[in-house]
């Protein structure tokens, strides 16, 4: 006889039994299963197909505008030329700083606006910094070549104008005048703003710490950020001497030697496309320079150049150019000039030992 109660009982344990052992498996599952722990990237299938429609109609519409800072609702000039001064660590005069950003092409548009509305003399009471931007180029370029002179004492003068030229042209002082924060402040009619613009901009600002703070602090701020754009460059590639073998004869002429004599010193790959030559010029035995080349003719060439280098004493282990330096200023202004390539020998340049 089989009781009803017994077999309930075996039931439950039966299904007590596989209840264990169906979890149990789930459990250890779970234990080997990362993704159990770790949350899921859940990334719909809409997404990638949106984000490419959407791409591909940027791209449709073009290039996007470019926006002028003074048009966001947070936008204070009189907070933004305080804030300039402060940031390069000079005292201007606000109106003078004001000035000194406030270009031609933009008072002229504000007047053209006026006279739309119905206003037949328009007054802004604004001025240009056309007086500023000469004020700043002139004393930028009397203290660079002075400066170069002091320190490049056997440089020719074409040499220190053309390095001159070089920190003085539109490009170096564009440079300079974005990367210290002018592109927001300017005043004028373009936009953006060309590269004269921002090199007038900058003439001007240093026209302006002269007027506000002195010629020395304008001095010091051209040496800060204008005269060390020569960094890391090599003044012999920024003027390039032409007809080098000719300059050369022409000084071991005024010096009272014989003419420079190029010798064959080593030479390989001849006849192929990876040749190479390596010429030294010598006057009366005395080693002058030496240079390579693909051709002997470009070997030379390149001999007579590191010849003039070494009299020049502007080699690549040159010692840099001192930026720290203390230029004195005569009380007439008038600085004293390199010799000119037209007349340098050794006799008439400061004998110069290079460290």
């Amino acid at each position: 006889m089989i009781l009803v109660g017994d077999t309930d009982s075996k039931e439950r344990n039966i299904m007590a039994a596989l209840k264990k052992c169906v979890f149990g498996v789930l459990n250890v599952q779970a234990l080997r299963t990362p993704s159990l722990f770790t949350a899921e990237r859940n990334i719909k299938r809409w997404v990638a197909p949106t984000l490419k429609e959407m791409k591909r109609r940027k791209l449709k519409m073009g290039p996007e505008a470019p926006v002028h800072r003074s048009t966001f609702l947070d936008w204070n000039y009189h907070s933004e030329l305080y804030a300039f001064g402060k940031r390069l660590g000079e005292d201007f005069r606000k109106d003078v700083l004001q000035c000194a950003f406030t270009h031609r092409s933009y008072i002229i548009q504000e007047e053209m606006k006026q006279k739309e509305v119905g206003i037949e003399d328009p007054k802004l009471w604004l001025e240009d910094n056309e007086e500023l931007a000469k004020m700043g180029e002139k004393l930028m370029s009397e203290y660079l070549k002075q400066h170069l002179r002091v320190a490049l004492p056997r440089f020719p003068e074409e040499g220190i104008c053309g390095i001159n030229d070089y920190l003085m042209s539109d490009a170096t002082l564009a440079h300079v005048s974005k990367h210290i924060g002018t592109t927001d402040i300017i005043l004028c009619s373009d936009f953006p703003v060309t590269d004269t613009t921002l090199a007038k901009t900058f003439k001007a600002i240093v026209g302006a710490l002269a007027e506000s703070s002195g010629e020395d602090k304008a001095r010091e701020f051209v040496r800060d950020f204008v005269l060390t754009q020569l960094a890391g460059k090599d003044v012999n590639e920024i003027w390039v001497v032409q007809d080098p073998m000719k300059i050369l004869t022409d000084i071991l002429k005024r010096d009272g030697k014989s003419e420079p004599e190029p010798r064959l010193i080593n030479e390989c790959g001849r006849n192929t496309i990876l040749a190479s030559y390596q010429v030294a010029v010598y006057c009366s035995k005395e080693f002058m320079g030496v240079g390579y080349g693909e051709t002997i003719s470009i070997a030379v060439e390149m001999a007579a150049r590191d010849a003039l280098k070494r009299l020049f004493q502007t080699t690549e282990n040159m010692k840099p150019i001192p930026f720290t330096m203390n230029v004195n200023v005569p009380l007439n202004n008038k600085f004293k000039q390199n010799v000119s390539v037209d007349n340098w020998n050794s006799k008439n340049v400061p004998n110069v030992v290079q460290c």
